[in-house]
């Protein structure tokens, strides 16, 4: 029995990480009259959580919090940051490389009280 082009086959399956990272495996498929191997990989990302800041100085006054990124990946990241919101600053720019943790300086500069 051949299958054509318009039918298809379901190959249902399951899989349930226990960290984040990028996870490869093989699939082979064989029968009397064929062989197929299929290379699949899975990336698997940390949940997304909200988080929120409260900065409480002197006025005029500047103060820095340092976020820890950490990077639980198999690959090295480069981030781009883009800061809404007037008298906040830090890098553009930040590396974090595989199993590190980078500090992020986000810093407050207030131009009146507010």
């Amino acid at each position: 029995f051949f299958l054509d082009e318009s039918d298809t086959v379901e190959l249902p399956m399951k899989f349930t990480p226990r960290y984040t990272g990028c996870y490869h495996c093989q699939i082979l498929l064989r029968s009397s009259n064929d062989l197929r191997v299929y290379e699949v990989e899975c990336v698997v990302n940390a949940e997304q959580a909200d988080a929120q800041l409260e900065f409480l100085t002197p006025a005029y006054q500047t103060v820095t919090q340092d976020i820890p990124i950490s990077n639980t990946s198999s690959q090295d990241w480069k981030f781009e940051a883009v800061l809404e919101g007037q008298c906040f600053y830090g890098p553009s720019l930040i590396h974090v490389g595989v199993g590190e943790t980078a500090l992020y300086p986000l810093t407050f500069k207030p131009v009146a009280e507010c």
